[in-house]
């Protein structure tokens, strides 16, 4: 029912699409996480990592107090016993508070330092030049891994505090079984294959969880389609309900199985692991009894030491594997987000025209997009000239919206480029670009707050600016769906908030193209079937409006003005159509010029005026 394009094909004439990069590596991604955090909330951080340093030196100090507190009982020296339970007392109480008040600042620091980097992760996601992340299989995969952990990303501090602190621990350990006898340090030696299986696991179930990522991502989708209320009315109408649970079982299964092997695998190698080490354990114990002939403080440190040796090697190596897994596997997708992001970036370096004087030319453009086994454009190349109104028509899936989409720059031709004024687009920094063109896209997105701001987020330099909110409606003519909101611009849209309220798909259409119309003297206009969900004459009406105002204003900065439309009573008030069909660029001209070549816009032209008149036949049916 669901799947999923094989990304790694190029359609012809296409270079194949860019391979993802890898991750970073892990170190070098976790101090740029420190980085950050540090930046943000450095007292606090600071302070977090010194207490949960200092905190873990009391009980530490435990095996030198049993020791001595053994010796003093066994030796009848009471004064050596007293201050040895006094000296365990303290630790006890100073661990206690210690550990109370670190864990009271770390908790402080987390929740502070989460909301830096959830807004981090956000606007690094939004503020990407392109879209291409987020339509892209294996960026998704990698993205929404991200999204999983970014909300416990701050555990990643904790992980690694928590990871000096034993290692600190441990360290002191060894000191004390090495004043007992140098070769006891050959513990740590037989400790190495459980540090190794720590560093090896994580990566080993990592790679099987990034490879089942795809199918996880699907058993979800599926799971919401069966649960949540936006499919329920087609889920039911379809009967496809025990259809999408049986295949999000398979999809979950087809993730689990090979993560379930993995882990598997790795825990026998782990407890083998750790069986060297026990047995390195007793024979260390029976060499201090048997083979030094120790005095009884010795043999009561090398016991006590040795058994904290074992929980503070099983403490560290369990948080390293934490940290390098979960923990430190989220700061290296931060990392390639990141530098993913400044790649973009870096692709834009000219500032944006204030005025176009030759025009915006498309030379020998083609685009696939990511995965597709096609190309959405082959070879276009046309030229719109300043201050014309412009009209693009084809049939579904000739290019319309592709072409809108590579001129506002959600892409990159796949070669050939776009020419402003003679400069390539691809050199034009996107935000300036980007605040020189307005419009409403085909599927735009509802913005449920207040109706002002809703309109308002189109100019956010005026968004409270009310007249600026009210002049936008008036230019999309949406002054009809303001004054039936309850309260106008004040009104909550969405009914999923207290008192919203639900506009019609026709009356969302006109709240975008209203959002699409607070900027002022922009370069260029674009409107991808903005009214697609109004009638005819509403459209042809409003198209009219907007043609007669793009003529009058664009005198002074040459505005471009592009419209999309299936309606051809719509279309033929342009300056300049554009014809696509199967991806190519076929005709160009106006309409009276096309209806005298009798190509395809004829064609189209034809067959859609037929529908309109009774007793007439469609043409060419087999186009319609």
């Amino acid at each position: 029912m669901t799947s999923s394009p094989d990304s790694s094909r190029a359609p012809p004439g296409a270079p194949a699409p860019e391979a993802i990069e890898p991750l970073p590596p892990m170190l070098s991604s976790m101090w740029r996480l420190c980085k950050l955090g540090f930046r943000h909330e450095r007292g606090l951080m600071a302070l977090s990592l010194g207490l949960s340093q200092l905190a873990s030196l009391p009980s530490a100090l435990n095996a030198v107090w049993l020791a001595l507190l053994g010796a003093g009982v066994i030796g009848g020296d009471t004064r050596l016993a007293l201050a040895a339970a006094t000296g365990m007392a303290l630790s006890a109480a100073a661990n206690w508070f210690l550990t109370t008040l670190s864990t009271r600042v770390q908790r402080r620091f987390r929740d502070r330092v989460t909301i830096a980097l959830e807004a981090h992760v956000a606007r690094l996601q939004a503020t990407i030049v392109s879209v291409a992340h987020q339509e892209r299989p294996e960026y998704l995969d990698r993205l929404s891994m991200l999204r999983n952990q970014v909300f416990v990303l701050d555990h990643m501090y904790m992980s690694l505090f928590t990871t000096l602190a034993w290692l600190l621990r441990l360290a002191f350990t060894l000191a004390l079984l090495a004043w007992v006898h140098p070769a006891l340090l050959l513990l740590a030696v037989f400790a190495a294959p459980s540090a190794v299986a720590a560093f090896w696991r994580p990566d080993v179930e990592n790679k099987a969880f990034e490879r089942g990522a795809q199918d996880q991502r699907l058993s979800l989708h599926l799971f919401d389609l069966a649960t949540t209320a936006a499919p329920g009315k087609d889920v039911r109408v379809l009967g496809i309900g025990e259809q999408l649970a049986g295949e999000r079982r398979a999809a979950w299964e087809r993730w689990y199985g090979p993560m379930a092997r993995a882990r598997w695998g790795t825990a026998m190698w782990n407890a083998l692991a750790w069986g060297i080490f026990g047995g390195a354990y007793v024979g260390a114990v029976a060499f201090v009894v048997w083979g030094m002939r120790a005095t009884t403080a010795q043999m009561l440190l090398v016991l006590a030491a040795g058994a904290s040796l074992a929980g503070y090697i099983r403490a560290a190596v369990g948080e390293i594997g934490f940290l390098r897994g979960f923990w430190a596997d989220g700061s290296r997708r931060l990392a390639w987000l990141e530098d993913y992001a400044a790649k973009q970036a870096a692709r834009g370096e000219l500032p944006a025209p204030s005025v176009l004087r030759e025009g915006i030319r498309f030379d020998r453009v083609s685009f696939a997009y990511p995965g597709a086994s096609r190309l959405a454009l082959d070879e276009v190349s046309f030229t719109l000239p300043p201050r014309a109104v412009v009209a693009i028509v084809g049939e579904n899936g000739a290019g319309k919206t592709t072409l809108v989409k590579l001129l506002a720059k959600l892409y990159e031709p796949s070669s050939g480029a776009i020419l402003i004024d003679g400069t390539p687009l691809s050199r034009l920094v996107a935000d300036d670009w980007r605040g020189r063109i307005t419009g409403a896209l085909q599927d735009f997105f509802r913005f449920e707050f207040r109706a002002r701001r809703t309109i308002g987020l189109g100019d956010l330099g005026r968004m409270d600016e009310e007249p600026a909110v009210v002049a936008a409606a008036a230019r999309a003519g949406a002054d009809d769906v303001l004054a039936r909101l309850p309260a106008g611009l004040d009104t909550q849209l969405g009914r999923t908030w207290p008192g919203g309220a639900e506009p019609s798909f026709g009356q969302w259409q006109k709240l975008s193209l209203a959002r699409g119309f607070m900027r002022e003297a922009p370069l260029l206009q674009i409107l991808d079937e903005p009214t697609a969900a109004l009638d005819a004459e509403t459209e042809h009406a409003l198209f009219e409006r907007y043609a007669a105002a793009a003529r009058a204003e664009g005198d002074a900065n040459g505005r471009v003005t592009i419209f999309v439309s299936h309606r051809f009573s719509t279309v033929r008030m342009a300056d300049l159509i554009i014809v696509l069909d199967g991806a190519r660029l076929v005709e160009t001209g106006s309409h009276e010029a096309l209806m005298a070549r009798r190509g395809t816009y004829a064609e189209l032209y034809d067959i859609q005026a037929a529908a309109y008149r009774p007793g007439v036949t469609s043409p060419s049916p087999a186009r319609a």
